[in-house]
């Protein structure tokens, strides 16, 4: 495992971390606890020292998993967790939701809230990383959100700022970036070898100001695992219903063919090791957090960040 710092001003961390949507217990399907558990124990066994997860991702069940880990190992202290929030499920709590209603609140009051929540759940003194959700430009473009990441840091609830870029908005957003530099000490990213777009605006500007750099959905979802085909399907419960349709898969399957020489070269690695290593091997990006339901995924995905002797050029479109 290969460790960097993550931006000019934030913590060292693992290359590949763990990304804990997926053992959430919502919107991926069915999910099993301990099969959970027996993933996060993976990651940390094989060096893995940077976890990111969210208050929605099972209305607090990913956090809680995480601390229960945690609390069985020696050595909490030297594990990063970086945490989002923006979404007030709270009231949605002891309901059945088949996937997760949106509840937007970017207030100061909601995101004060939730940091106390999250700490509490992660059973923590103080938030290594706390990221803004996902939010529309609209909320981004107030002050609320900003006044909140600077009061949680004055008042030591949170070590770092950080803001998750919303998907598919890299460009549209990166103004952000340039606004709030001083204050965002890492930012959360959707990339991979099929989504790209960060790459024109928003991965220059954060090597300008040194800001770290989160890759999240590297595998996008699993299609890069090569897991999926075009009959593959989705239950009702599962995120992956809309954003792999039958139509996305198609367009993602053709887009895919490019890749092949590239994947053709390291035939002694796995596809999904290769796509993970694409990401942390752009100069902007630190760490990557593809998600692990099992320890046999996890397995797979912790290898990746060996392979730093693959350059990114090999994956040239």
């Amino acid at each position: 495992m290969k460790y960097t710092k993550l931006g000019a001003n934030g913590p060292v961390v693992s290359t590949v971390g763990f990304g804990a949507w997926g053992i959430s217990g919502r919107d991926w399907g069915k999910t099993d606890d301990d099969n959970s558990r027996k993933a996060i124990h993976t990651a940390l066994d094989a060096g893995v020292t940077f976890i990111d997860t969210a208050d929605v991702y099972g209305f607090g069940h990913s956090e809680d998993l995480i601390r229960e880990v945690l609390g069985q190992r020696p050595g909490k202290d030297k594990i990063i967790i970086a945490t989002k929030a923006g979404n007030n499920f709270y009231p949605y709590l002891g309901q059945q939701h088949k996937t997760t209603p949106a509840n937007i609140d970017y207030s100061v009051k909601h995101l004060e809230f939730a940091a106390e929540q999250s700490l509490k759940r992660l059973n923590l003194e103080v938030l290594d990383i706390f990221q803004l959700h996902s939010p529309d430009l609209d909320i981004l473009e107030k002050d609320e959100p900003w006044l909140a990441l600077e009061r949680l840091k004055k008042a030591g609830k949170i070590k770092h700022a950080g803001w998750s870029v919303q998907s598919f908005k890299e460009t549209e957003q990166a103004h952000i970036l340039e606004r709030h530099h001083e204050l965002l000490d890492v930012i959360q990213v959707r990339y991979n070898l099929l989504e790209r777009k960060a790459e024109e605006v928003l991965f220059p500007m954060a090597l300008k100001f040194g800001t770290g750099v989160i890759v999240r959905i590297p595998l996008l979802f699993g299609f890069l695992s090569g897991k999926f085909n075009s009959a593959s399907t989705f239950g009702d419960n599962d995120h992956r219903r809309f954003n792999l349709s039958p139509e996305k898969l198609a367009g993602y399957l053709s887009d895919l063919e490019s890749y092949q020489p590239a994947f053709d070269k390291y035939p002694q690695y796995t596809r999904a090791q290769l796509s993970l290593r694409f990401c942390i091997s752009h100069p902007a990006c630190h760490t990557v957090i593809p998600g692990g339901k099992t320890a046999e995924q996890v397995q797979e995905n912790v290898a990746a960040s060996d392979l730093d002797f693959i350059p990114f050029e090999s994956f040239a479109r």
